[in-house]
Parts: C-alpha cells; sequence; structure tokens
C-alpha cells in the first residue's frame, strides 16, 4: 500500500508578523481616535486632516525607531551572551560540560548516554557554544539585517493603518459624514485585520477580529467623549 508523504507546514514569519501586526494595530487605533476626538471638538475636516497626516508621520517615524533599536538590541543581547558562553568554555570548561549534562538530563537522555554526547558536543567548541546558546539560554542567532526590516515593516505598517481612519475625510466636507465614514471603514478594517492576525497567531481567528474592534472602537469612543466634553 502507497504511503502518503508527511509534509509539516509550520509558519516561520513570526517576526514580520509581529512587526506588522504592532505597526497595524497602532495605525488603524492611534489616528482613529485621534480624529474621532478632534470630530467632537473641531468643525473642519481640513484641520482634521492636517493632525491626522501630522500623527501618522511622527507616529511612523517613533514607532520604526523603537523596533530598529529593540531588534539592534536583540543583535547585541545575542553577541554579549555568546562571547560570554566562549568565554567561559576555556576558563571553567568543568562546570561548562556540567551544564550540558544537565541540559541533556532535562530533556530525558539515559544516564548511559550522557557522557558520549556529551564528548561529542564538546569536542568541537563552535557546536558547544551553538548547544549552550540554543538549549540553556534559549536563544537564536537574529538576522544582522533584521533592524533595518523591522523600522521599515512597522513604520509601513503603521502608515498604511493610519492612512484607513483618515481617508473619509478627504471625500467629506462635513466632520459628521467624515467621522461617520472613518467609523466604518476603521471597524471594518480593523475586524479583517483581526481575524488574519487571529488565523496566523491563534486558533480562534473571529474572537481576536472581534476583540481588536472592540479595543479600536473604545479608544475612538473614548477621545470622542473627552472632547465633546471639554468643548
Amino acid at each position: 500500500m502507497p504511503q502518503t508523504s508527511h509534509i509539516e507546514k509550520h509558519f516561520t514569519s513570526s517576526a514580520a508578523v509581529r512587526d506588522i501586526v504592532i505597526g497595524m494595530s497602532d495605525g488603524l487605533t492611534v489616528p482613529f481616535a485621534l480624529a474621532a476626538g478632534l470630530s467632537g471638538a473641531v468643525d473642519s475636516s481640513g484641520i482634521i486632516i492636517t493632525a491626522g497626516l501630522a500623527e501618522v508621520a511622527a507616529g511612523a517615524i517613533a514607532m520604526g525607531l523603537g523596533g530598529y533599536l529593540a531588534a539592534k538590541t536583540d543583535v547585541e543581547h545575542f553577541a554579549s551572551e555568546r562571547a560570554r558562553e566562549e568565554r567561559e568554555i576555556i576558563e571553567v570548561p568543568e562546570k561548562e560540560v556540567a551544564e550540558v549534562a544537565d541540559v541533556l538530563r532535562s530533556y530525558g537522555l539515559a544516564e548511559a548516554m550522557v557522557t558520549p554526547v556529551v564528548e561529542a558536543i564538546c569536542a568541537d567548541k563552535t557546536r558547544w557554544v551553538d548547544f549552550m546558546m540554543r538549549f540553556e539560554l534559549g536563544l537564536e542567532q537574529p538576522d544582522p539585517k533584521r533592524a533595518g526590516n523591522s523600522a521599515l515593516t512597522i513604520a509601513g505598517s503603521y502608515i498604511a493603518g493610519g492612512m484607513l481612519p483618515l481617508a473619509p475625510y478627504f471625500f467629506f466636507d462635513s466632520v459628521k459624514s467624515g467621522l461617520l465614514g472613518s467609523v466604518v471603514v476603521t471597524l471594518l478594517a480593523l475586524f479583517v485585520f483581526g481575524y488574519i492576525k487571529g488565523r496566523f497567531t491563534t486558533t480562534h481567528p473571529f474572537r481576536s477580529a472581534w476583540q481588536t474592534v472592540l479595543v479600536g472602537g473604545l479608544a475612538a469612543a473614548a477621545a470622542y467623549g473627552i472632547a465633546k466634553a471639554i468643548g
């Protein structure tokens, strides 16, 4: 009987998805709340558009810079920890050998197998350090291009998300009409974004969609209510 080959499908672009989620979620929510708040305080679509575009630009720069610095920190942290491990296998090799053995035992390796496996791993210093980095410290080597890619992805996602709540104000002179259009467009976008995010990150995409809509809607309602109360 012919056997069907088993092909495992794993999602491996979690870092890129995380950056898109960070940028898009803030891009949809913050400008939406700002536009809603201004709609409760001013009667000019031009003012809302100007303030909204300024916020999108500032937010994209700030978010992109934050992503860049976070990714650079990961690279520097990994390099620092690797240098420490390389130093320790020279200065305190007995301790490091014992740590390799402890890691193997924690995975259930039989005691009779521990010594030969430890010897095989520790026979090569590069492999030894790689083992300690991955299995003792739980660190994977970051992509050196990650910082730039992360900054661009987050900033671009923020701009894409931020333009959606502002778009209706370009087409309506009436602030009320612009606000209504912004609410419809943004809540729909939040639902779609939340669903897609849920497909990649959870087993309940519709729950993710409604939660995303709820958070964005509450932020906008709070901003509008505060502006109306103060105005």
